[in-house]
């Protein structure tokens, strides 16, 4: 009978010198270490393999969770927890990866339909419905002194108290999909939104800032359970202004394939080439936000465990991956985990292995990593 054993990875209080005599400066040449984390009863293979955890330092550039390749070479049911600090539709109806019908709502609504910035038509911005306070807003637009930055293109809509867009779409029934959009706080503090494709949905966070310029990119997946589906999105904010809600753009859809096992990997979608819609023009990658354990990831069958904070899904495009398309940015330290349930044999040995890097994205700071295993850990 299988078992339940929980593997913990993260970051641990170290000091500097300590971190340089955990992994020797001479392995630190390259922008990616190498990381074999062992236990159970697998015997030494080479100088860093039998450590449960290791720590990095180098020019004082952190050493981000980047691209985490798992191999577990047996089983046993477990949880893997990261933390650091940092189907195409086959219906021919079906809606194409990419970006949504004026999802970047660039097509704007007529002059007669607009009272100032306040969008009056329920049907007024062409591909969506709306109700509520919603606003168009326009290059430079401004609130008091405050510019009102758009991430791509000159437009986008903000969302004000209790109001909501939606748009009906054509999938292909039973196949995931994950939505991807751009969202930035205005003047409001605790932010949320709401994301339904019924009869999921779920509240995310968008009160955290990961970006210079205000702007997030959001990640958001659903099982379709008929062949046209609406997805709405939602500001449940309750704030005294009722224009003071959040800024919505670039609306994305892409078709997830069910990752499977590899036959030397336990883990399923250990290189995370699956995962949400990247535009190929944005270049901040896509946060992944935290969900119910019942729900579908974007990057299934990994789940980020936290209560507000996110992860960050990269592309090589825009940050130093070590191998493949995608990897992923552990940005909230001890606040998030990365989670992932095997199945293992008692008695077995184990090995887990993975890369860590710097993202080549400016940040500084080092990494430590902190093993759990059973009753067990390793600093």
């Amino acid at each position: 009978m299988a078992s339940q054993t929980k593997l913990l990875l993260g970051p641990c209080e170290q000091t500097q010198a300590q971190a340089s005599r955990a992994i020797p400066s001479h392995h630190l040449s390259s922008e990616y270490v190498r990381i074999r984390l062992c236990w159970f009863q697998l015997p030494p293979e080479s100088e860093h393999t039998t450590a449960f955890s290791v720590y990095s330092v180098s020019r004082r550039r952190r050493l981000m969770g980047m691209e985490r390749e798992m191999v577990v070479q047996h089983a046993r049911r477990a949880a893997l927890f990261l933390l650091t600090c940092v189907v195409s539709a086959r219906a021919a109806a079906a809606i194409p990866d990419g970006l949504l019908p004026n999802g970047n709502f660039e097509e704007a609504p007529a002059t007669s339909q607009l009272n100032g910035t306040r969008v009056m038509g329920r049907y007024a911005i062409p591909h969506w419905e709306i109700s509520g306070f919603v606003e168009y807003i326009g290059p430079a637009q401004k609130q008091g002194d405050m510019i009102l930055p758009v991430p791509e293109g000159a437009y986008a809509v903000r969302l004000g108290n209790e109001a909501s867009i939606r748009q009906l779409l054509n999938v292909t029934r039973k196949a995931y999909y994950s939505i991807t959009f751009s969202a930035a706080r205005t003047c409001a503090q605790a932010e949320r939104l709401n994301v339904t494709v019924a009869p999921e949905s779920d509240v995310l966070p968008i009160q955290t800032v990961y970006t210079a310029n205000g702007w997030d990119s959001y990640s958001w997946a659903f099982k379709a359970r008929r062949s046209a589906v609406t997805l709405i999105v939602h500001n449940p904010g309750v704030t005294e202004d009722a224009a003071c809600g959040p800024l919505l753009d670039s609306f994305a859809i892409k078709t997830l394939q069910v990752p499977q096992r590899t036959k030397n990997n336990m883990l399923k979608n250990g290189d995370f080439e699956e995962g949400p819609y990247i535009f190929p023009d944005t270049p901040w990658g896509v946060l992944v936000p935290p969900l119910d354990e019942d729900d579908y990831s974007p990057l299934s069958p990994w789940m980020v465990l936290s209560s507000t904070k996110s992860v960050k899904y990269l592309d090589a495009a825009h940050y130093a991956v070590p191998r493949g398309a995608h990897a992923v940015e552990l940005v909230s330290g001890l606040e998030t985990a990365l989670v992932q349930d095997v199945r293992t044999v008692p008695g077995r040995p184990y090995r887990l292995e993975f890369s860590a890097g710097d993202a080549g994205n400016g940040c500084v700071g080092s990494l430590a990593v902190q093993a759990y295993a059973a009753r067990g850990s390793v600093k």
